[in-house]
């Protein structure tokens, strides 16, 4: 008998044994990448990976920053990816080169970009004819939107440097930025600007874009629901108390300040960045055909799109139809 509890012991031990390293596997790896250096704006995808909530749902994030010398599309494109995040407009821009990327869900319900003037500025439309500075990819993003809308000419432009020491040295100029980042280094400054917000006067297009291949959106469906269902968690859950994922977000950028942090957290809660929009109603991260199809019209309209493309070809609502994380 002894010998039968013997086999029966080591036949469970076995068992035990495998089991382990099974569990470990049962992890599904993903590696996203962000489209700049760690800061609040990623905040939600940290605050999944610091609170467990990717792997409550059985993925294992690695989340790789992006920056200037990064180009988070070309990696994705190449396989080096499973998702990356990108605006709207290089998703479109992507499907007119015929690179089959698609987007399936969008961090910021409004794009945080905005124009930047000094005290005194009543509205947008007071800029035309003023020198506004801008980087050169703005060419092809608001700048023409705001051609059309506002009648602005390329006659105003001036080089932006991703530099607020030139909008400080001249009262006269106005400038580009986000809405969590530039206002701040402003305000640091002694200057208290007059920031318009493109999204809230019509500027359609999503940022931060969460972006896969069609291979990977078809072999890794159900990998890519959880890891938006689980995004979407960490964004609800950063929102109300960011200091889990403050700390990664600093461990991966030591750079970047408590005040900052606090800065970019609060101006994406006072716009209603992240929740507002649909977000209330469809959940975190969603996104519609409205929205896209707007992009789509704003581009015809400004002379930037081809009659030869299929721009429903950028975006999918399959999973963040199925995914409904309300704010």
């Amino acid at each position: 008998m002894r010998i039968v509890f013997r086999i029966a012991g080591a036949l469970l031990a076995a068992i035990v044994l495998a089991a382990v390293p099974a569990r470990a596997q049962a992890l599904e790896r993903i590696v996203f990448s962000t489209d700049w250096l760690a800061q609040s704006e990623h905040g939600g995808f940290y605050q999944a990976v610091a609170q467990g909530i990717y792997r409550k749902y059985g993925l294992d994030v690695e989340i790789r920053q992006g920056g200037p010398q990064v180009n988070g599309l070309q990696l994705l494109a190449a396989g080096r990816l499973d998702v990356a995040m990108a605006d709207a407009l290089q998703v479109l821009s992507a499907v007119e080169r015929k690179v089959p990327l698609v987007a399936i869900a969008a961090t910021f319900q409004k794009n945080p970009t905005v124009i930047i003037a000094h005290p005194g500025v009543g509205n947008l439309a007071d800029l035309n004819g003023k020198p506004i500075a801008i980087a050169a990819a703005s060419n092809t993003t608001f700048w023409p939107w705001l051609r059309e809308r506002y009648g602005f000419t390329d006659a105003q432009k001036r080089p932006y440097a991703f530099s607020v020491q030139p909008f400080l040295a001249d009262p006269r100029l106005s400038q580009q930025g986000f809405a969590t980042s530039e206002p701040f280094s402003i305000e640091k400054a002694g200057v208290e600007p007059v920031v318009f917000l493109l999204a809230d006067l019509g500027y359609p297009p999503y940022s931060e874009a969460l972006v896969v291949t069609r291979k990977t959106l078809s072999a890794r469906n159900d990998a890519l629901t959880r890891f938006v269902r689980a995004s979407a968690e960490g964004w609800r859950s950063y929102l109300t108390d960011p200091e889990p994922g403050n700390a990664l977000i600093k461990r991966a950028n030591p750079q970047m300040s408590d005040e900052l942090l606090a800065y970019g957290v609060a101006k994406m809660r006072e716009y209603d960045i992240v929740e507002g929009g649909d977000a209330k109603t469809r959940g975190l991260l969603t996104m519609t055909a409205a929205r896209w199809k707007a992009t789509e019209s704003f581009l015809r309209e400004a002379g930037l799109a081809r009659s030869d493309v299929d721009y429903g070809r950028a975006y999918s609502l399959g999973i963040v139809d199925r995914v409904h994380v309300l704010p």
